[in-house]
């Protein structure tokens, strides 16, 4: 008997899982570019910022899915850390919505009259809708019926274990408490699964097994449990990434020690004067009460909160080398990698253009930076190029797969800016040391042009030339080019210039030549990044 009851018990926990990852699943491919732009509306305000994420995590029913999309929006640029602080506050009240949906559905209504019919509908709308949005819908469907039949057989399994089991006779204390908190938290690890956590107290809570204050500290440990995902989500990730895991962390730990205090101040009177009202859905009260309370709590201090987080985790930032923007965690949702990806090839613009503009103008004191600013840059590379593959082996549409293959030639594009300009200072003394005082300043005038041009072509906060712009800037460019060699090679012939010496200007003008060639294409092809650009400027070089 006690083996078929843990077997009734392990299996709803299973099914409960299945059906919350069902829904998950299916609500977030469903929703498609829909989750983009609710976050996005997120920004307008930090009112906007909490409605949209108690919204769109009851819409979900994922607040680690929510979480995770916020982070790909700070990465990308498109989400500001005091959004994305609010974003989560809204979170934590959204997620609560499960609570309510077990005390209202699961224990009010015959569960086998509406879960199996909808497991049914579910998988014939998957079945027959391919790969339309009805498809995802029926797989959000089945999940919600197998969510249901999950906790149905939890509710059975633990009317019948609390004869097995003395789970009424728990601590009442503060200590008691304390325990059951800790309960909760790990729990919900084990689980990963805070909403699991959820079902099986209130099940506990609708069986009688368990006192109702013993009951509520489950809850907080569970919402603290959650915690627990921000945390192994971010383990060598990004430090925007760090930042919004730690104020996750930072608002349950308040959110929890709350709670636990109403808990330890009114423990006896809930125990003894609640008996005559519906305690399931008092727990799932006490859950959205205390979280609302948090958010009050934290309101007045979010700006604080948000200038303590952004001195955080700022060791990575510092190191030109280590990507900033590239985060495993939102790989799941490849059109945010690709924002994240373009960020970070925005930050090999810069540092391509900086060590580019220093070579050119023979600037001797940054050349022992060179070497080094070109290691960090080939490094940067070769980390987008590996996110690059790992974004190709998602699920791509047909834009996505259109944008990577440019993605790589830009970043073989910075490789070679990065290596010309490393290989500039060997040029040095022949530029300005010329003999000949007419070429060294159509060769000055010819830098400033390169340097106008490059500073014309790096991305900056998004903003770049077409490729229209970049290739009459180029052409210009050009001309300036053939007109010094040609009197290079004249001034050659009519004796007025060394060989040894026309050689070297030809082959410095030539490698200042090629870098701008590369400037100009990396520019071109940036826009291919864009959908909202027109591809018309991009040409095969």
């Amino acid at each position: 008997m006690m083996l078929g009851l843990l077997g009734d018990l392990a299996g709803g926990i299973g099914l409960f899982l299945l059906g919350m990852h069902l829904m998950t699943t299916g609500m977030q491919q469903a929703a498609g570019q829909g989750l983009k732009k609710a976050l996005q509306a997120a920004t307008e305000s930090p009112l906007r910022g909490l409605a949209s994420g108690i919204l769109i995590t009851a819409i979900v029913q994922s607040s680690s899915a929510v979480t995770v999309a916020t982070i790909g929006f700070v990465n990308a640029g498109l989400l500001k850390l005091r959004q994305s602080i609010t974003l989560i506050y809204g979170c934590n009240i959204g997620t609560t919505i499960t609570g309510w949906l077990i005390a209202l559905i699961g224990f009010k209504v015959n569960i086998s009259a509406f879960a199996l019919p909808m497991v049914a509908i579910g998988m014939f709308l998957k079945l027959t809708g391919g790969e339309r949005k009805s498809s995802h819908f029926g797989m959000a469907i089945a999940g919600f019926g197998l969510f249901f039949i999950g906790l149905d057989y939890l509710k059975n399994a633990f009317d019948g274990l609390d004869s097995y089991l003395p789970l009424d006779q728990m601590s009442n204390s503060a200590t008691g408490l304390i325990m059951c908190v800790l309960a909760g938290f790990f729990l919900t690890l084990l689980m990963q699964s805070s909403s699991a956590a959820m079902a099986i107290t209130l099940s506990l809570t609708a069986a009688g097994s368990i006192p109702i204050a013993s009951a509520g500290a489950l809850v907080i440990g569970a919402n603290l449990g959650t915690t627990s995902t921000a945390m192994l989500s971010v383990i060598g990730a990004t430090s925007n990434a760090k930042r919004i895991a730690a104020a996750h962390v930072i608002f349950n730990l308040i959110t929890g020690f709350i709670g636990v205090i109403l808990l330890v101040l009114l423990a006896g009177i809930i125990n003894s004067d609640l008996n005559n009202l519906n305690l399931v859905i008092l727990l799932a009260g006490f859950h959205t009460l205390f979280n609302l309370i948090g958010v009050a709590a934290l309101w007045p201090l979010t700006d604080h909160l948000e200038r303590f987080l952004n001195k955080r985790f700022c060791s990575q930032e510092e190191s030109f080398g280590q990507p900033r923007f590239l985060d495993k965690t939102i790989l799941s949702s490849p059109a945010l990698a690709v924002e994240a990806m373009k960020s970070e090839l925005s930050r090999v613009s810069a540092l391509t253009a900086k060590m580019a503009k220093a070579a050119i103008s023979a600037e001797t004191s940054e050349t022992s930076k060179l070497a080094a600013l070109m290691n960090s840059a080939q490094q940067l590379n070769d980390k987008i190029g590996e996110y690059n593959q790992k974004i190709a082996q998602r699920n791509l549409t047909q834009e996505i797969s259109e944008i990577l293959p440019s993605a790589m030639r830009l970043t073989r594009y910075y490789s070679e800016i990065a290596r010309l300009s490393a290989l500039m200072p060997k040029y040095y003394d022949v530029l300005e040391q010329g003999s000949n005082r007419s070429i060294r300043e159509l060769i000055h005038d010819y830098q400033q042009s390169t340097i106008e041009l490059i500073d014309s072509c790096e991305i900056k906060d998004n903003v770049y030339m077409s490729g229209m712009e970049s290739r009459t800037l180029i052409k210009q460019l050009e001309n300036k080019y053939q007109n010094i060699k040609s009197h290079i090679l004249e001034s050659n012939i009519a004796g007025k210039l060394d060989p040894q010496e026309s050689i070297l200007l030809l082959d410095a003008l030539s490698h200042i030549h090629r870098l701008s060639e590369q400037v100009e294409k990396a520019a071109r092809f940036w826009s291919s990044l864009t959908p909202m650009q027109s591809r018309d400027s991009v040409i095969n070089p």
